[in-house]
């Protein structure tokens, strides 16, 4: 009998978290899963701490492979999944008991395409739930599906008051997806060393455009671990504006294709200014060696490339809350050393939050 659902896990030198990460799946309440689990290459002891799972879990499908990335390990692990449904946990990360029973038990319920819920965010001294200001279940269906696939690409008018929610729906981590949505469609996950990230976003972009159920719970079933100095999302980018610029042109491409109307474009707009951000972040982080002057220079750079300064001539400000409305107005105006000391702000500020 084929599983209920496969959970897909890339891995690749997480010895240090995987133990935790694959307990929490052999320990769900729904038993009738797969757990496949791609080592992609591991030199430390993953492949090891793997195997002697696999000693006692039969659910436990590991499968070793030469380093590829995690994208193409997540493209593996859907060629080969089985199951009715398919979810994605990060080996550093964990989940409630319970969490992919209820988001099944929905799914088959409701007829439903996609099932998402909400998570939190692990520091290792404290945690932090996402709060999505959303009812505990919120049901989507048809046009309103459509205006996930809008906000996967960028937000629109009021949705600009908050910048951090700019990918917070474009996780995949919390959600449950129909498996033959993903492989009728022959959709892949697109390689990190082309777009440099949010190859997350848009793999959903490419879901959730053929889906007419879809639902959010609003229980934090998903542990994100946020305190991870491996982690990808934490190095500095040497190439990441070229890479998010050839983001921008898979995205174009997908409006164009999909004859999407004109709020979409607007909404990709808005991505590339409000990314300016995560741009900005990138090139003050405590990996990139380069002195103030340099890292200004670059970031004067970047506010003059022109994919950049033609979206921003598009951009509306007054949607912006006065924090944000202040750091946006100085990177359309391309003031790269008010930008930089906000910057150094901001990211003093998310320390503290953490």
């Amino acid at each position: 009998m084929n599983p209920k659902v496969s959970i897909i896990v890339p891995i690749y030198n997480m010895e240090r978290y995987l133990a935790r990460c694959l307990k929490s799946l052999v320990s769900q309440s729904l038993q009738e899963i797969e757990i496949i689990a791609i080592n992609d290459g591991s030199t430390d002891n993953s492949l090891k701490i793997l195997e002697g799972f696999s000693k006692t879990e039969e659910r436990l499908i590991v499968v070793n492979q030469d380093n590829r990335g995690v994208s193409a390990s997540r493209n593996k692990g859907i060629e080969l999944a089985r199951g009715q449904f398919i979810g994605f946990v990060d080996p550093d990360d964990w989940i409630e008991k319970d969490m992919y029973q209820r988001m099944y038990e929905e799914a088959i319920r409701g007829n439903l395409e996609v099932v998402m819920c909400s998570y939190i965010r692990e520091f290792g001294e404290h945690s932090r739930i996402k709060d999505y200001h959303l009812p505990e279940v919120t049901l989507y269906e048809n046009e309103e599906v459509s205006q996930i696939v809008k906000r996967l690409i960028g937000p629109v008018n009021e949705e600009l008051s908050s910048p951090d929610f700019l990918d917070a729906w474009g996780t995949i981590w919390s959600k449950l997806y129909k498996a033959k949505i993903i492989k009728e469609q022959k959709i892949k996950f697109i390689d990190l060393n082309l777009i440099g990230t949010n190859e997350d976003s848009l793999f959903n972009l490419h879901v959730f455009f053929y889906v007419k159920k879809f639902m959010f719970i609003h229980k934090p079933y998903y542990h994100y671990w946020k305190e991870n100095d491996a982690s990808l999302t934490t190095k500095y980018k040497t190439d990441l504006q070229k890479k998010w610029n050839y983001l921008y042109e898979i995205i174009a491409l997908f409006i164009e294709e999909k004859q999407l109307s004109e709020e979409y474009i607007q909404a990709l707009n808005n991505r590339v200014c409000l990314n300016t951000l995560g741009l900005g972040l990138n090139e003050i982080s405590s990996t990139n060696e380069a002195s103030f002057r340099e890292k200004i220079l670059c970031i004067k750079r970047q506010l003059n490339e022109p994919f950049l300064t033609e979206a921003f001539r598009h951009f509306e400000l007054k949607h912006c809350s006065i924090v944000w409305k202040v750091f946006y107005y100085c990177a359309q105006k391309r003031k790269a050393t008010s930008l930089f000391l906000l910057l150094l702000c901001i990211e003093a500020m998310r320390k503290m939050k953490r």
